[in-house]
């Protein structure tokens, strides 16, 4: 239940009837929030400013109306008007009290929401190329990009998570010499110092030692067009096991594995350029040197050019250089193509930091591409600056230029990196201190919300408290009556604010916030926690009152309910106990 979503639905029920409003377009824009200031109550409302204009009235004069209206609601305790025409509401200890109930009813799924209402969302992250392990780099989108497309599914969209092989690049041939070189070193050859411009990563060896098993010393002495591309397959597919284990220990498996090599193959690059070109959006032409770095799609030679201009961009944008072959652009146009010829009504990245010049060239080609009917988002992600008790974290030798996913997963866990990935926003640069994030102290926020779960886990395994934690699993309103104190009732408030985040969260493609959430809570279950130390009256246990021990494990329940729930949206295990 969406408490939000309820009061508003009253709102407009007493405008609708004080005002004979039958125009439901009229409410758009009414929102239902908690109040900047605690002391102005529980819950605030622009309704009155939003339809002042329509029934060409004073907004303080509606809600003036409104107030007289609203504080009728049994539920209502008080109802004032604020500033220009804000209607502030004070609920009734009863109100919280009985949504404890709709928290412990609906379990871990409290807080879905149909606002997505099924609209198909491909997400699309990591991506990385199969020519190495993922690094530290790629974990962070990885993480970023999971915990959005498990946000946007509990929001009620139906989301497709994929990842985009780049197979057909230059890079991909690189691997293949790279790998070519490891099979003559699994043959007993001295390969020596590792060339320049080859991969020099120890995560090679196994690969070659792979072929030298599969295909003894036959492709030694072959031709390279010969041996190349039997090897690049065959690296290619190795080095995807090797992400995929990587992602499957991250808690992370893709829906989609789209390869760019198949867009070249079935030539749908030809077929979508046909497509641009018969809308008079290609041309050939020479494009203007860039300002400051110059990229190296750039050639001062005519080419096959996108006019992306048109659609906002800040130059066209080059699909085939001077000489024919194709610039990875046009492979993201033909991929861009088959995710619209899939349904998918919206669209999402999920990059580096280094990309962002590319949003304004994708998502021209998404408006034309889909006629304006589907949308892009890209999400960019900065650099993770790893270390270990202050100190640099020493790079990965079986990696050789770069921190792996499997040094940290090693090190820390899943759910230690998945958590601290999302502490902060994605273009925000993170410091990941690896002795920090497994400190038991409140300044580590994954220990910190674990062990507010934790806590009220424990509460109801006490022995002594048997007869209270049964009559906690089914309470009635009467139990919960005893739950009284502000604190209390602000950690209910609190509770009940999850439905909403999730909602903001999915339309702001934001999943940290739901980490920011889950901290609050656990700082509001904690500072309940030492008032009871202070105030013995105010502990969840009291030896001579099982009612209200009941009705205060039942509150424990809710709160564990709640970060599991949250939990689950991070990818996150939440732990019955702090070891």
């Amino acid at each position: 239940m969406n408490i939000f979503n309820t009061i508003k639905s009253e709102v407009n029920k007493s405008l609708e009837a004080s005002y004979a409003i039958t125009d439901p377009a009229l409410f758009q824009g009414v929102t239902v929030e908690l109040p900047k200031d605690a002391a102005h109550g529980d819950l605030s409302t622009n309704a009155a400013m939003v339809v002042s204009k329509s029934l060409k009235m004073n907004p303080r004069q509606i809600a003036e109306a409104l107030v007289q209206s609203l504080a009728k609601h049994p539920d209502v305790a008080s109802a004032e008007v604020a500033g220009p025409g804000f209607v502030n509401l004070t609920m009734r200890p009863t109100f919280w009290q009985g949504q404890l109930l709709n928290i412990l009813t609906a379990g871990t799924s409290y807080g879905d929401s149909t606002l997505g209402a099924g609209i198909s969302v491909n997400i699309e992250y990591v991506s990385a190329n199969p020519t190495g392990p993922l690094h530290i780099g790629h974990a962070r989108g990885a993480v970023v990009g999971d915990g959005l497309a498990l946000l946007l599914t509990k929001a009620g969209y139906a989301v497709t998570k994929e990842y985009y092989i780049n197979d057909a690049g230059a890079q991909t041939d690189t691997l293949a010499r790279s790998a070519f070189l490891r099979y003559r070193e699994a043959l007993g050859e001295a390969i020596g110092e590792i060339p320049a411009g080859l991969y020099p990563g120890d995560y090679l060896v196994p690969v070659g030692q792979a072929l030298a098993e599969t295909h003894g010393a036959a492709l030694r002495d072959q031709p390279e067009s010969a041996w190349l591309p039997i090897v690049r397959a065959f690296a290619i597919e190795r080095m995807m096991g090797l992400i995929k284990t990587d992602l499957a220990d991250l808690g992370i498996r893709h829906d989609v594995f789209a390869s760019e090599r198949r867009l070249h193959e079935e030539k749908r690059i030809e077929q979508v350029l046909q497509e641009l070109e018969a809308q008079g959006l290609l041309y050939r032409g020479v494009l203007e040197p860039p300002k400051g770095k110059t990229p190296d799609d750039w050639e001062p030679r005519e080419q096959l050019l996108f006019r992306s201009t048109d659609y906002d961009d800040d130059c066209d944008r080059p699909l085939a250089k001077s000489d024919g072959s194709f610039t990875y652009f046009a492979g993201d146009v033909a991929y861009a193509r088959d995710k619209l010829n899939r349904g998918f009504a919206k669209l999402v990245m999920v990059l580096g930091a280094d990309h962002g010049g590319y949003i304004n060239r994708m998502k021209a080609l998404v408006k034309v591409l889909s006629q304006d009917k589907a949308s892009l988002e890209v999400l960019l992600c900065q650099l993770v600056k790893l270390f270990e008790a202050g100190q640099p974290f020493k790079m990965s030798k079986r990696a050789g230029t770069f921190i792996t996913v499997r040094d940290v997963l090693e090190v820390v866990g899943k759910d230690v990196l998945r958590f601290v990935m999302l502490t902060r926003k994605p273009e925000q640069p993170l410091d990941f201190d690896l002795v920090k994030v497994q400190e038991q102290s409140k300044d580590n926020p994954v220990f910190y919300v674990q062990y507010a779960h934790a806590r009220c886990k424990s509460l109801l395994r006490q022995p002594h408290a048997a007869e209270a934690a049964a009559r906690a699993q089914s309470p009635d309103a009467a139990l919960l009556a005893r739950l009284t104190h502000s604190a209390e009732l602000a950690l209910i408030r609190k509770l009940c604010y999850w439905p909403r985040l999730v909602e903001s969260a999915a339309l702001a493609y934001e999943p940290h916030r739901v980490a920011y959430f889950l901290h609050d809570l656990a700082s509001e279950l904690h500072g309940l926690w030492t008032l009871g130390n202070d105030d013995p009256s105010l502990r969840f246990l009291q030896e001579n009152d099982v009612a209200l021990s009941a009705a205060r494990l039942a509150l424990a329940r809710a709160v564990a309910t709640v970060i599991a729930s949250g939990l689950a949206v991070l990818g996150v295990e939440p732990v019955e106990e702090m070891r």
